[in-house]
């Protein structure tokens, strides 16, 4: 899911100022910060953070210091989420993954594949710690799916 789709979407509901869109703006219009951090479930202080952690995330800043996202800073947004919420990168490997390009801003995440609750809990933890946290890190992406698709 793009940072377009979040704010669009296939049935407009009555009275909405423009069609195809939830929040009642164009696909392409600036969202405010508060607008991005409902959309994508992160809170406004973390954004902030990130712009000071990422120097490619500049949203553009009017007068007051009012903050506005394009599409490309909420894509940048959600991919900055992606890896280091679900694919458990630190903010420093995220920043650098970003800045040298291993990572596309439009990539889809790799979905792993769901084992049952019972059997990952029954089952005991790998004795290398490297797999261990590959496991985990792969446990909490589904438990995330499975809570944003709820």
């Amino acid at each position: 899911m793009t940072g377009a789709d979040l704010f669009s979407t296939d049935s407009p509901a009555p009275g909405a100022a423009a069609p195809g869109s939830v929040d009642g703006k164009e696909e392409g219009a600036l969202r405010t910060i508060g607008e991005v951090a409902k959309a994508l479930g992160i809170r406004q202080h973390v954004l902030r953070y990130w712009e000071e952690q990422f120097p490619m995330l500049k949203p553009l800043k009017r007068s007051g210091g009012r903050r506005y996202y394009r599409p490309e800073d909420i894509a940048l947004v959600e991919t900055i989420d992606r890896l280091v919420h679900r694919e458990g990168f630190t903010l420093r490997g995220a920043r650098q993954a970003l800045s040298k390009g291993k990572v596309s801003k439009s990539e889809a995440a790799p979905q792993p594949i769901p084992a049952p609750v019972q059997s990952a809990m029954a089952s005991t933890p790998p004795i290398n710690s490297s797999a261990f946290r590959a496991r985990l890190i792969a446990l909490r992406a589904t438990l995330v799916k499975a809570l944003h698709d709820s």
